[in-house]
């Protein structure tokens, strides 16, 4: 009797341990998914060095790395999906995906629909003009400048096209294209006097295209997070705790040093 009742409890506390060890984190069988054993992520590859298309037609970037190390942590194989960034958000929020990630910015309005994992990294908007613009030669110029791109359904656009009175300049002032590529695009062929995008594709299409130049003044600072639909909360947790792992042990730094190196 002594020697079961020894077993017994070294049982019990074996079994104790292991419910302690499993209650961490959600694995990936734990967790509800658009399709099991997968995480869908939709994405709007015109975002380097965020997201971005590859020449053998797959992905690359930060997001798209870290979302890859993020699903690694949690059991699950990434599945990237490639759509408009307005597409980006809706899907996320009709469970069409899982998480999206476009370099998006959190604002209230977007919170209203959708919920948004901690901050992963800080997004500056900038203002890209032609180098010998005659329009546009500070931010301040920007009011009375003929016309202003942006992509379609980003925070450039929000803020561009809202009325004065909240700090916008207007949407008849604003022109949304599909991605910031066209608007860059327009701006090369004069259709806008000035794109406003995030700095790090900003510094991307620049160097692409001669003739271009980035305003020394920041046009907003903005917080990115991983979005995901309204309520799902497990999931949102398990990426939160997945993020903070890969912060503290380097992985999440080591990708961003990969993309972004040091001016």
């Amino acid at each position: 009797m002594k020697k079961f009742g020894t077993m017994l409890l070294a049982l019990v506390m074996v079994l104790g341990l292991a419910a302690c060890g499993g209650g961490d984190k959600p694995s990936g069988s734990d967790l509800k998914t658009v399709e099991p054993g997968k995480l869908h992520m939709s994405t709007n590859a015109e975002f380097p060095p965020y997201e971005m298309t590859t020449d053998s037609g797959g992905f690359a970037g930060i997001d798209v790395e870290v979302a890859e190390a993020i699903a690694k942590k949690l059991g699950l194989e990434l599945v990237v999906d490639d759509m408009g960034f307005d597409a980006a958000l809706t899907a996320v929020q009709t469970g069409q995906s899982d998480i999206a990630m476009a370099g998006i910015t959190v604002t209230d309005d977007r919170l209203e629909v959708m919920d948004f994992s901690d901050s992963y990294a800080t997004g500056v908007q900038v203002v890209i003009v032609k180098s010998d613009s005659p329009a546009v030669q500070s931010l301040d110029d920007l009011a009375s400048a003929a016309m202003i791109g942006t992509q379609k359904a980003t925070t450039g656009y929000i803020y561009c096209s809202d009325t004065p009175e909240n700090g916008g300049y207007g949407e008849d002032h604003v022109i949304a294209f599909d991605t910031g590529a066209l608007a860059v695009m327009a701006l090369v062929n004069g259709q806008v006097d000035a794109v406003v995008i995030d700095n790090e594709p900003a510094k991307a299409y620049v160097n692409e295209n001669p003739g271009l130049e980035i305003l020394d003044t920041e046009f907003a600072v903005e917080d990115y997070a991983i979005g995901f639909a309204k309520g799902n909360t497990a999931l949102k947790d398990a990426v939160n705790a997945a993020m903070k792992e890969l912060k503290d042990d380097g992985t999440f730094q080591g990708i961003v040093d990969k993309y972004i190196t040091a001016e």
